[in-house]
Formats: structure tokens, C-alpha cells, sequence
């Protein structure tokens, strides 16, 4: 049989490009994350570039370690993090292998699986906001650190997959500085967003953390 164009799935040249032309190209393309009730689908509405060794921003910046090892890998595999002590994070590897850049997917629209996405993000309050910031779309999707490595170009049957879904044209795209990073990585553009889409989060700036009795 035959897939739709929109459900084709995304090879792994497409991800073996430089970040910065990968993150906008995957708006608007489709994430979909298999589980044991049905699929859930979610239309991606913005992304973050991070280009590793170019970048303070990056978790790969001052270079490998236990954590980050996947995003050294190569390009087409998913690398999960824990942050706050609280949530995770969903990322795809791009580039070629070694370099260690990275796209995180920080909110899409879900457009399968919505009652499935509902039971695990019970404190959304309408639909809008099941996938609607980086920790929200894992927490929507069951992404956790379990999924860390997952190849989502895989012939064979896998948990993650990205389809072609329908690219957005370059005129709804926008870019600006990305959410809550710090010192020089905070001035590059490099959050991409479809404009005016309702799921795409908030910006928010670095904002320094106080030290425990400090004035």
C-alpha cells in the first residue's frame, strides 16, 4: 500500500544537513510516537537549533560526556534530556555524525491521539495546549529518557517516526533569539516558529537564578 504524501517517512538525508537548515524545515512536518493505545501525531510548530561545538548555548559545547553521547551519533536519532529535576526534552540529531548539533522540538499541534495525549497532560486546558512547550509535547507523547537513542529513520518498526507532513512556506516561518538561553548562545535566532499558530509557547528570556541569601 501506498502512503499519502504527508506520511511519507522522512530519510535520514534529510537530517544529514547543517542545523540551521534543518530546525525550519521541519515545521510543519510530523511526529509521530507509536504506544501500546494508538498513535499519537503532532504537527510541529516550532523548534531550536543547536549547533554544538559553534554554540554556548548546546548541551555538546564543551564537548562529549555520558549524557550527551547521542548527539555525537549519527544524524536521524533522538536525544532525550532531563532538566529541572522535573521534565524531559525531545531533540533530533542532525549534521553529519560527530558534529553534534541538534534540533529541539519545543511545541506542535496534535493532530492524532488527542484523547491519548489528553490522559497524560490532564492539566492542559483545552487542546491547543497538549504540546505547547518543549516539556509539554514529551510529557504529551510519553518521551522519556527510556527513548534516548531511538533512530526515527529506522526501516524497521520504531517508537518515534517524522513524516513529511506539509512543509511551511517561507513566508509564515519566523525566527528570533531562542527561550531562556544565557550569555552569547541568548543573541542568536535560532528558535523557529509558524506565525500566528496558536500552539507555538511564549518567549521567554535567560532569566539568572538567585543564590540561596543573596540580596
Amino acid at each position: 500500500m501506498i502512503a499519502p504524501p504527508d506520511r511519507i517517512p522522512l530519510p535520514r538525508k534529510f537530517f544529514d544537513r547543517p542545523v540551521l537548515e534543518v530546525a525550519p524545515d521541519l515545521l510543519g512536518r510530523l511526529l509521530v510516537r507509536s504506544t501500546p493505545d494508538g498513535p499519537i501525531t503532532v504537527r510541529l510548530t516550532e523548534v531550536e537549533a543547536y549547533d554544538g561545538p559553534n554554540d554556548p548555548g548546546s548541551h555538546a559545547y564543551r564537548g562529549r560526556t555520558p549524557r550527551n553521547e547521542v548527539m555525537f551519533g549519527p544524524p536521524g536519532h533522538v536525544y532525550v534530556y532531563f532538566t529541572y529535576g522535573m521534565w524531559f526534552c525531545m531533540n533530533l540529531v542532525c549534521g553529519p555524525e560527530g558534529r553534534a548539533s541538534a534540533v529541539l522540538l519545543r511545541a506542535g499541534e496534535v493532530v492524532e491521539g488527542a484523547d491519548l495525549a489528553r490522559e497524560r497532560r490532564a492539566a492542559a486546558r483545552n487542546d491547543r495546549e497538549l504540546a505547547k512547550g518543549p516539556a509539554r509535547l514529551a510529557t504529551a507523547l510519553g518521551i522519556d529518557r527510556a527513548l534516548n537513542g531511538t533512530d526515527v529513520c529506522a526501516t524497521a518498526a520504531t517508537p518515534l517516526r517524522i513524516l513529511t507532513g506539509t512543509p511551511v512556506v517561507a513566508g509564515r516561518v519566523r525566527s528570533g533569539p531562542r527561550t531562556g538561553v544565557s550569555g552569547d548562545g541568548g543573541v542568536h535566532p535560532w528558535r523557529y516558529w509558524i506565525d500566528d499558530d496558536p500552539t507555538v509557547s511564549p518567549y521567554r528570556a535567560h532569566v539568572p537564578r538567585r543564590r540561596s541569601g543573596s540580596s
